[in-house]
């Protein structure tokens, strides 16, 4: 019997790989204000401190380093011992970091903070992300998608109470209490999670071409295919993490952050209604361009997106100086940005397979890191207010990785799977093979 033939293993409800996929969601959503929320305490630590925005940036870039540079050894640790440690784990430093942010009086504890923040956030990241690659080999856009979504939007839900604490309490009081709610809830939910079992029979969508064997990390990384994703990836990633960080001074220098916006019967600051905003569509993209991309093809998607992200910032770059328009090109810039961590892990398991699918989407996450090292250089370039040349930077690196992700990644992806897949099938019918293997297999 053929294995589609099979039926799959009953589990428990909890053990089930879609409520193993919620679960993973909602701890993306959890730790995603490491991130997405970090632009709303610059201007007030460096109103009480007066550190220099620059310096308080560099924090935003350790953190961004630490999270996607040790992705790799933290999804190793998820393929051999599981992710309900790894996660647990992740939650500690989580709940540590922010307690530290908000009783840092020097730069030293800021950055030793973001350290460990980097550590708790990678360790959350890397294995939701690697979880849900095993769990759906089916439907890996979607369901890499659908986990991304849970980091992009989490903090759309409590970026508008961080703000009203930071005002009234003050930006030490929100990185306290937010800090011990999150890491609780994630330690909880980490002993809820499961090794991933794929479902026996499942098959890859004919748009995209799938390994048919599994590659360890090491082996990645010496294939020339694997480093054109990665360059792909630092383009389109540095765009998106200059905004993330600096949409706040951006708004700022264009003195529009503090404008009343009123939207849906909502009245809120522009700069508040603009990272709610953002953070939807970031999350929104990423399952939609996830499931559009196993419809139509990783390279085909990420061309018409790429494409989008460049001439969204394009957009802000002339037009953003009025509000609305603002608003607009903002969530355009986040909605065509966030997609590449719904793809990039998708198009990873479908080049290098499913076993290792963990460490080897942290391999390649890795790129997130470098392109955050291009953060504070997004500072130096706006000095005096001229964030054209940030924006005109960022947008043309996007094209470009359109343009090489359509024409130059997807016929040598294509001609470098079916290589090895030839490869596979000629070792697999050999005399010697066949009459080796079990009658099982």
């Amino acid at each position: 019997m053929q294995a589609a033939a099979q039926p799959e293993e009953k589990t428990s409800f909890l053990g089930g790989r879609w409520s193993q996929l919620v679960i993973g969601i909602i701890c993306m959503g959890l730790v995603a204000n490491l991130q997405y929320s970090w632009t709303l305490f610059v201007e007030p630590m460096q109103a009480k401190h007066n550190w220099g925005i620059a310096a308080i940036q560099v924090a935003f870039s350790i953190f961004i380093v630490v999270e996607t540079w040790l992705v790799p050894i933290e999804g190793w640790l998820v393929d051999r011992f599981g992710p309900r440690p790894v996660v647990a784990g992740g939650a500690v430093c989580v709940g540590l970091s922010w307690i530290m942010y908000s009783y840092a009086e020097s730069l030293t504890v800021l950055y030793t903070a973001a350290v460990i923040a980097g550590i708790g956030a990678g360790c959350v990241y890397g294995t939701c992300v690697g979880n849900a690659l095993k769990w759906f080999p089916d439907k890996r856009g979607l369901a890499a998608g659908l986990t991304a979504a849970g980091f992009g939007a989490g903090a759309a839900i409590t970026v508008i109470p961080i703000a009203n604490m930071i005002k009234a309490s003050g930006y030490e009081a929100a990185f306290f209490n937010f800090g011990i709610v999150q890491g609780v809830a994630i330690f909880i939910l980490a002993l809820l999670l499961v090794k991933p079992r794929a479902p026996k029979g499942v098959t890859v969508s004919r748009r995209n071409l799938a390994t048919k064997q599994d590659y360890t990390s090491g082996q990645m990384i010496r294939t020339p295919v694997f480093w054109v994703i990665y360059i792909c990836f630092v383009a389109v990633a540095a765009g998106g993490l200059m905004a993330t960080a600096q949409i706040g001074p951006i708004a700022k220098d264009y003195g529009i952050a503090s404008m009343p916006m009123t939207l849906f019967g909502a009245t809120l600051p522009l700069l508040t209604m603009t990272l709610s905003i953002d953070n939807l569509c970031n999350g929104f993209t990423r399952p939609l361009c996830g499931f559009v991309s196993d419809k139509i093809g990783r390279e085909n998607a990420m061309f018409v997106i790429f494409l989008g992200e460049g001439v969204a910032m394009l957009g802000l770059m002339h037009f953003g100086q009025n509000p609305y328009m603002f608003v607009f090109f903002a969530a355009m810039t986040f909605l065509c940005w966030g997609e590449i961590f719904s793809i990039f892990p998708a198009l990873c398991a479908d080049t290098f397979g499913s076993k290792n699918a963990a460490s080897n989407a942290g391999t390649l996450y890795t790129a997130k890191g470098t392109a955050a090292l291009l953060v504070p250089l997004a500072s130096v370039l706006a000095v005096g207010g001229h964030w054209d040349r940030v924006f005109i930077a960022a947008a043309s690196i996007s094209i470009v990785a359109a343009v090489g992700a359509k024409f130059v990644l997807a016929p040598m992806r294509r001609r470098w799977i079916e290589s090895e897949n030839s490869n596979v099938a000629k070792t697999s019918t050999s005399p010697s093979v066949a009459m080796g293997a079990p009658a099982s297999e």
